[in-house]
C-alpha cells in the first residue's frame, strides 16, 4: 500500500510538472510573439542549413541557403531559394526569377509540405503543438532559451521543432525543425532590423514592371 501511495504521489508531482513546464513555455512563446509582433515592420536575414544522419548528409557539408524577409502585419516580401515571395495580405505572388515565371494564388503559404516559413516564424506554434522548456545554452555570449514544440498530429511531417530565443532581447535566434524522414532543418537568423523605412509599394505585386520584363503571368 505505502508503494502504491508513493506511486501515485510521484505521478501526481511529475504531472504538475510538467503543466507548470508547459505553461512556462507557452508563456515564453507568447512574451516572443508579443514583443516581436508589436513593431511596425521587421527585416530578418537568415540561414538555413540541412543534415540528415541517416543519409550521410552533415550540417557544414553544403554552403547555408541564405534569405531575407521583411514582415509587415500579415504582409510579406521574402527573397529564397532564388524567388521572391510577396504577399499584400490577400494574394501571394511567387516571383521565379530564374524562369522569369510568375504565379498568383489566393491567400498565404499554408505549410501544408511540412516546412515552417520564415514568414510563419509569430504565428506557426499556435495551433497544433505541445510545449516544454529546453535547454539554455550560452552561444557567443548570448543566453539562448530553447522551447521544445512536439506536433499533436502523429502524422506530421515534423516530429519535434526547437526554438531558441535570446533570453535578453526576447527575439527569435533559432529554429531546428527535425522531419519524420530523419532531417534536420536549422534556420539561423543573421540580422535583424525593426521599424524600417519602407514604401508605400513595397508590398505590392507591379504587374507591368514584370510584363516590362518579359515575364509570364500566370
Amino acid at each position: 500500500m505505502k508503494k502504491f501511495t508513493t506511486l501515485l504521489l510521484s505521478l501526481f508531482i511529475t504531472a504538475i510538472t510538467f503543466s507548470q513546464n508547459s505553461k512556462e513555455a507557452k508563456s515564453l512563446l507568447e512574451q516572443v510573439s508579443a514583443k516581436m509582433g508589436a513593431y511596425q515592420n521587421m527585416f530578418i536575414g537568415f540561414s538555413q542549413t540541412l543534415s540528415n544522419q541517416e543519409a550521410g548528409i552533415k550540417e557544414g557539408d553544403e554552403p547555408p541557403i541564405r534569405g531575407e524577409i521583411y514582415l509587415q502585419g500579415e504582409k510579406y516580401n521574402l527573397k529564397y531559394l532564388g524567388n521572391n515571395f510577396i504577399y499584400d495580405g490577400k494574394k501571394l505572388y511567387v516571383i521565379n526569377n530564374d524562369e522569369k515565371e510568375i504565379s498568383i494564388t489566393t491567400g498565404d503559404l499554408d505549410g501544408d509540405d511540412g516546412f515552417i516559413y520564415p514568414s510563419k516564424l509569430l504565428t506557426f506554434y499556435k495551433n497544433g503543438y505541445n510545449f516544454k522548456m529546453g535547454k539554455l545554452q550560452d552561444m557567443n555570449g548570448r543566453k539562448i532559451q530553447y522551447v521544445t514544440l512536439n506536433p499533436i498530429d502523429s502524422d506530421s511531417d515534423i516530429v519535434k521543432v526547437e526554438l531558441g530565443i535570446d533570453a535578453k532581447t526576447m527575439h527569435i535566434y533559432k529554429l531546428i525543425q527535425t522531419g519524420s524522414n530523419g532531417s534536420k532543418t536549422t534556420f539561423t537568423i543573421t540580422d535583424f532590423k525593426s521599424n524600417q523605412t519602407l514604401s508605400e509599394s513595397f508590398f505590392k505585386f507591379d504587374k507591368k514592371k514584370y510584363l516590362n520584363q518579359n515575364y509570364t503571368i500566370d
